[in-house]
């Protein structure tokens, strides 16, 4: 038993060791930290939308409630030193005949709530602004004018968070893995791609990035190299007609990065494939954008997706999730080299060739039979 624990134990620390680290995750956030920036953290103020756009929801929510709330008891301090420095309170003993700058404010809580019933207009008529002093005058239009620019930023930050095309990209799923197989008689790697919704994206364009780690004849080391990847469907890969899931490829040939690569040696490689998807939300006409990766474990070498789409008796196609990712195992060349070798020379075989050191020469027959 104890043996059987370190045998996992230890398989288990291998595995770890052996996992690849990512630069962005299957669900598109980039694993990615910005260290040693000179720049003060005070710039991000400048950019207020932004940086409140970008916060969590959790974040969001504690300055909405915050913001709401200090304005509130802000206000209710002031209103409070009005009506203290007008000798208002009850604490001062104001005859009959004494008119407040506030009615009915008694203490800090009362002022407190006409803080909060000014601010959000909501006029219970109890209390109320007279025209004694020209202090309380101003400070209810100055409230009632920054309650409104709070009330607009905050709902309006509210909104666009909801409203971001960010949530509509979680509604494109890819494949779980990539498959490298034969496609129209060339070696492919194939992905598989779905609008969740019915709702289609406009002008969708669909692009990948090889990062991986390469030397320049220099000797300069590049982390993160990106190599263009292209991306099509049989019709091209702009203006995706995105109804039903698409399975897009990358041909193979000599100028891909993929052509030196085989199936016994892609395991061993250290890339990472970056694949995005670009398009225009119909319902808000904003654009999105929708990313994933593929390291060397997730490519398949030799298989295909299994077929989704079928039509149903009623004459409506119908699209069944359970095989998205389902894989297929087919023959394939284990190497494009090979292939395309293959194929030169069975073209070769076609075509033929003339062996030019052959010469022919003519050769006198003389008849040696005697009568």
């Amino acid at each position: 038993m104890f043996s059987y624990l370190r045998e996992r134990f230890t398989s288990h620390l291998r595995e770890r060791s052996r996992r690849r680290a990512r630069l962005v995750s299957k669900d598109g956030r980039c694993n990615i930290e910005f260290g040693n920036v000179e720049q003060s953290r005070f710039v991000f103020l400048i950019d207020i939308w932004t940086t409140i756009l970008d916060l969590r929801w959790r974040y969001k929510l504690t300055i909405f409630i915050s913001a709401f709330l200090g304005s509130w008891f802000l206000f209710g301090l002031l209103w409070y030193v009005v009506a203290y420095i007008h000798k208002d309170l009850p604490e001062f003993n104001p005859s009959i005949n004494h008119t407040p700058c506030v009615e009915n404010i008694n203490g800090l809580t009362s002022a407190f709530l006409f803080s909060l019933e000014t601010q959000v207009t909501i006029g219970y008529g109890f209390r109320c602004v007279t025209e004694q002093c020209a202090t309380a005058i101003f400070l209810l239009i100055f409230q009632s004018i920054l309650g409104v620019i709070i009330n607009s930023f905050m709902c309006g930050a509210i909104l666009a968070k909801i409203s971001r095309s960010k949530n509509r990209a979680k509604t494109i799923t890819f494949s779980k893995n990539a498959v490298i197989s034969k496609r129209g008689g060339k070696l492919c790697l194939l992905i598989r791609v779905a609008n969740l919704r019915k709702s289609l994206l406009i002008g969708s364009h669909i692009y990948g990035k090889l990062l991986k780690t390469t030397i320049t004849p220099e000797g300069e080391t590049i982390i993160l190299d990106q190599v263009n990847i292209e991306f099509v469907v049989d019709a091209g890969n702009e203006n995706l007609f995105f109804i039903s899931p698409l399975t897009v490829y990358h041909i193979i040939d000599k100028n891909s990065p993929f052509f030196h690569m085989a199936a016994e040696t892609l395991l061993q490689q250290d890339f990472e494939l970056v694949v995005f998807l670009d398009g225009t939300v119909e319902a808000t006409s904003a654009t999105c954008q929708v990313r994933t990766s593929y390291i060397p474990e997730e490519v398949l070498w030799g298989y295909r997706f299994a077929p989704i789409v079928s039509k149903t008796e009623e004459g409506k196609y119908r699209v069944d999730f359970q095989n998205f990712s389902k894989t297929v195992a087919v023959e394939t060349p284990h190497c494009a080299f090979c292939l395309y070798n293959e194929k030169e020379a069975k073209a070769k075989e076609k075509k033929g060739y003339d062996n030019p050191g052959f010469v022919l020469s003519e050769v006198n027959e003389i008849s040696d039979t005697k009568m």
